[in-house]
């Protein structure tokens, strides 16, 4: 069965009116002076904007059913005494459409905003919903703060939808429970991209045909 989300969105326009709303009738996500903070990667031999109406809505519809499929696979959390970090976690028992949400520009929040703390983070567009983007940092409040690519591809991103009418809602989610060595946060990272297969990251660009990216 498809689900209500998925159905919510089908269907194309290119009535500038409807743009840059979402379903409160809230105004676009990305205000002109917020855009300016975005930071392209580099030159393109090809535009990542070609991809016509039908071809991201079924795009995002095989991403939003696998994904569907990962969330009714997850083991039921069970509660304990001590804390995932003395425990130990791994990639199937963490939700990320079930961490509390933040806005995208977290790295324009002061640094005393959130904790200097290693964490794992993932970037959600909540209006289907799909999980564009996992990432790892050892200073969540540093993250971000340059070049980013990802900066990038979700200008890209929305930019597409806002040509086609189709709402969108991006945020970020923080994992604070993370491994505060390395190379255990890195190998949960990966196995996160892995089980969730987010299409921003580079390991899956193969795997969805990802329109969004630059390869450099």
């Amino acid at each position: 069965m498809v689900s209500e989300a998925l159905v919510r969105y089908q269907g194309c326009t290119r009535d500038s009116s409807s743009l840059m709303t979402n379903d409160n009738g809230q105004r676009s996500l990305f205000t002109a002076s917020e855009l300016k903070t975005f930071s392209p990667p580099g030159p393109r031999t090809q535009s990542p904007l070609e991809m016509d109406c039908d071809a991201l809505q079924k795009w995002k519809a095989d991403i939003f059913h696998y994904q569907e499929q990962v969330r009714q696979s997850q083991p039921v959390a069970q509660a304990n005494l001590f804390g995932w970090a003395e425990l130990g976690v791994d990639a199937t028992s963490i939700d990320p459409f079930g961490l509390e949400l933040f806005n995208f520009f977290f790295f324009n929040w002061p640094a005393d905003r959130h904790p200097d703390n290693p964490c794992i983070y993932f970037v959600i567009d909540t209006s289907l919903p799909l999980l564009l983007y996992v990432g790892e940092t050892c200073k969540a409040n540093q993250r971000w703060k340059g070049v980013h690519d990802c900066k990038q591809y979700v200008l890209n991103y929305q930019s597409l939808h806002f040509k086609y009418g189709l709402p969108t809602a991006i945020n970020t989610a923080f994992w604070w429970e993370t491994p505060a060595e390395t190379r255990p946060r890195q190998r949960l990272e990966s196995d996160l991209i892995e089980r969730w297969k987010s299409p921003f990251n580079k390991e899956n660009w193969k795997f969805w045909r990802t329109p969004f990216i630059s390869e450099k």
